[in-house]
């Protein structure tokens, strides 16, 4: 078959970059390829220096695609999908999280309209019903419309060569068929190739023909789909039964009173009436669109729209003396949209301080005690070794350790956390996963949100369920 794709003895330039040996690797024309590894094992290096974002050591790497194209760019015919592709269409380094709810601060965002472009193919942007949310604008999105707008965004773009990040990660479970399906048939339309990158062999989809694993920084010896599973000795996550709801009746941290949030004609959340109670541990959950990041940024103090709303937090009604950062300095709030604002050229150590302070980015620097904290927590999510390296040159696994590190650090008595295990690897996630439950102990409170059952931490004793609405 025709090489497709050719890497011969390639290693970037930068040091910290550079594989334990370099990559040889050939994809060809009708292959369809999986690279999988742990949370920093190279993937994304491997990625970015596909699209041309790392200049080469050593080595080259051959287009086949492209041979008798004369004004062949990398960067136009070879486009990486992940979840921060959103910062190549809108800026999101200059924004804060909590902008993203202040209408009046968001005139310079695009809606999702506009970046679809003119008459795109309603085909595609029907496929995942992103046609229900063209009007939003783009910071507005939950982490699934985002994924779902992402995706849409790429196949109406139609690159030769599309690398897809986690491309299951914040759908629920009628997406990630509708997602599955659609990339199933774009492998096979012929006009574009596609590799996957993924942390976790349960992810992968059934029609993948080969995979090249990865390990620190070191590719392994690339096999067929079959060889994979058959040597893949990782069981997937497992399932934990659901705790004995506890009997005893503690004080409210969290009381929502028949809230109702819209944004002009469109009702988002009504009618929902929902008490948090002290030690109490839920999950959240709700198909894509339902409300949930909305319902959250109420319980974060992030949505203004609270102050119009019957809202307790801790025994003490929203708008009746308490600031943002009173109830902030109580929560400790990790969430997909947080990843996608938190954008910042600055140490990890640095990243985990600044959730002392509940800021995105260095404002106050910690003293030695607070230093102390914030390397106690990185040991214990096994992130100390990335304590000097950049946020925004780790990988999407890596960050989100990072981010996790920095909900914790403040010890709070009241945990959010939105898709926690987003983007890591098996090994991680059942560490974070353990982490959690160790943490959750009687007075602690815990909201956790996800799509994948198998996911939920064993302290879970309490389901609050959002269903989306019709108009």
């Amino acid at each position: 078959m025709k090489s497709y794709l050719k890497l011969e003895g390639c290693q970037p330039r930068i040091p910290e970059l550079q594989f334990r040996k370099p990559i040889d690797w050939t994809l060809r024309e009708g292959e369809y390829w999986a690279v999988i590894g742990d949370n920093g094992s190279g993937k994304s290096v491997l990625a970015d220096m596909i699209r041309g974002r790392y200049a080469l050591k050593a080595g080259r790497i051959a287009y086949g695609f492209a041979k008798g194209t004369s004004d062949f760019k990398v960067w136009e015919s070879v486009r990486l999908l992940s979840f921060d592709s959103v910062y190549g269409l809108a800026d999101f380094r200059n924004s804060y999280y909590q902008q993203r709810w202040h209408s009046s601060e968001n005139d310079d965002m695009p809606a999702v309209e506009e970046l679809l472009g003119e008459a795109p193919d309603p085909a595609v942007t029907g496929l995942l019903g992103v046609d229900a949310f063209r009007d939003k604008k783009i910071n507005y999105l939950s982490s699934g419309e985002l994924r779902k707008f992402l995706i849409t965004k790429a196949l109406l773009d139609k690159p030769r060569l599309l690398i897809v990040d986690n491309p299951y990660v914040g759908l629920d479970a009628l997406s990630r068929t509708a997602v599955k399906e659609s990339l199933r048939n774009l492998c096979r339309c012929g006009d574009m190739q596609v590799i996957f990158l993924f942390s976790a062999a349960d992810d992968l989809p059934d029609f993948i023909t080969h995979v090249l694993p990865m390990h620190d920084l070191e590719a392994g010896e690339p096999m067929d789909f079959e060889a994979f599973q058959a040597g893949y000795p990782e069981k997937p996550l497992e399932t934990l039964g659901p705790a004995p709801e506890a009997k005893r009746e503690t004080e409210p941290v969290v009381e929502l009173k028949n809230i109702r949030i819209r944004y002009g004609r469109k009702t988002v959340l009504e009618n929902i009436d929902w008490i948090v109670r002290r030690g109490e541990k839920w999950a959240l959950s709700g198909p894509n669109g339902s409300g949930k990041s909305t319902l959250l940024s109420l319980v974060n103090a992030d949505h203004p729209q609270a102050y119009a709303n019957d809202i307790s937090f801790f025994g003490r009604r929203r708008g009746a003396g308490q600031s943002i950062w009173d109830v902030k300095k109580r929560i400790g709030y990790v969430s997909p949209e947080m990843h996608t604002h938190y954008y910042q050229n600055i140490p990890a150590a640095d990243v985990v301080g600044s959730g002392l302070f509940d800021t995105i980015g260095t404002v106050r620097q910690c003293d030695e005690a607070q230093a102390a904290r914030c390397m106690e927590w990185m040991e214990r999510f096994g992130i100390a070794h990335l304590r000097d390296r950049s946020f925004i040159k780790l990988s999407s696994g890596e960050q989100r350790l990072v981010l996790l590190a920095r909900t914790f650090v403040k010890e709070p008595p009241l945990l959010i956390l939105d898709e926690p295990l987003h983007g890591l690897d098996l090994k991680h996630k059942r560490a974070v996963r353990s982490l959690i439950d160790d943490y959750c102990t009687e007075d602690v409170t815990l909201i956790y949100v996800t799509h994948y059952l198998n996911e939920l931490p064993g302290c879970i004793d309490r389901h609050f369920r959002l269903e989306k609405r019709k108009d």
